[in-house]
Order: structure tokens, then C-alpha cells, then sequence
């Protein structure tokens, strides 16, 4: 099997006759922190929350990027908060956890000014998105999800709302073609 970590997931437009999938996966782009034999889980990257940081983590707020808010990472475990972070360099520090290439976890229970100076970028997120083993090769042999690479910034982006048509029109395939398919086919 090979490994999804480090990727994006890009939601496949649905069909309004189709099942229904969570509003939170209707076009979203899921970047996976993990992707082994056991399962996987990542975080939505597109659906900011009109929560304020400080309201469940007081002291990050002022250094999270813009939009500066809470973002709801997935559906599991919503009571719980991830820090995502842009880590530049390839040395790990204390509170710092580096997953893959420039992106890592950051320990929210450090004071920020302990681990903000070693990160160029953070977003929290209020819980994740999680498959158990198999789930995920399911889900990506229906077509539920295009499998991309992701590019630097998909993360951090300061317009998560245009993520989704971002991330496909970058794909110089028939990817970008989905596009096109509106949220509502039946007022087409």
C-alpha cells in the first residue's frame, strides 16, 4: 500500500441522487497526517468556524495566520484541538513535532512564546478526520476523493473558502473539470 501522508484529499462533487456525505466533506480538501495499514487521519483545511481562538485556547489567537479563527479539523473528536504548523529548517524543537517536509504539530499546552519563535505559521483546528484501516482505499475506490500533492501554502491559505476550486484548477487533468459541476446540479 502505498502511503497517502503529506497528501490532499479533494472531495468528488456529488450528485444530489447520490448519498448524502457530511455538509463538512462536501467540497473539502482534507490534507492527511497520517496514512498507514491501521487507518489514517488528516484535517479539513477549508472550513474556518466563526470561533474565536482565544475563546477555547486563550494566549494563541494572536498568532494564528488569517482568517484568524477556530477551524473544524473533522468530525471526530471536536473537543479537542490540533495546532498545525509551518516549520522552516529541519531541526525539531521542544513543543515542536515535525510530520512531514515543512509541516508539523505544535504542543498547545507549551506557552506560545516558547515554541512561536521556531514556527512560521499556525492554524488550530477543532477536531479531525479519521478512517479506520481500509476505510480510506474504500472511500477512494468509489470516487469519493481525487488524491493530490499538496503545495506549500494549501494549509496556511488566508482564502480557505476557495481552496477546493484552487487545489483543482492547479490539476492539469481531468481533476479540473470538476469545476465545473455546480453545488446544486438541479438549478443548472
Amino acid at each position: 500500500m502505498e502511503t497517502l501522508t503529506g497528501r490532499l484529499l479533494v472531495a468528488v462533487p456529488r450528485d444530489v441522487s447520490e448519498p448524502e456525505m457530511s455538509d463538512l466533506f462536501d467540497r473539502s480538501v482534507v490534507l492527511l497526517l497520517n496514512h498507514d495499514t491501521d487507518g489514517a487521519h488528516g484535517i479539513v483545511l477549508n472550513r474556518p468556524l466563526p470561533a474565536a481562538v482565544d475563546a477555547v485556547l486563550p494566549g494563541w489567537e494572536d498568532h494564528v495566520v488569517p482568517p484568524g479563527t477556530l477551524f473544524q479539523g473533522g468530525p471526530v473528536a471536536l473537543d479537542s484541538a490540533l495546532g498545525l504548523v509551518s516549520i522552516p529548517g529541519t531541526d525539531e524543537s521542544v513543543g515542536l513535532k515535525r510530520l512531514f517536509r515543512g509541516v508539523g504539530l505544535v504542543d498547545l499546552d507549551a506557552p506560545p512564546v516558547v515554541v512561536m519563535p521556531e514556527v512560521s505559521a499556525l492554524r488550530i483546528f477543532a477536531g479531525y478526520a479519521g478512517w479506520e484501516g481500509g476505510q480510506l482505499e474504500g472511500e477512494l475506490r468509489s470516487g469519493m476523493w481525487f488524491v493530490v500533492d499538496a503545495e506549500a501554502g494549501d494549509a496556511f491559505t488566508d482564502d480557505p473558502d476557495t481552496l477546493w476550486a484552487q487545489v483543482l484548477r492547479r490539476q492539469r487533468n481531468e481533476m479540473s473539470f470538476a469545476l465545473t459541476h455546480p453545488s446544486d446540479p438541479n438549478l443548472n
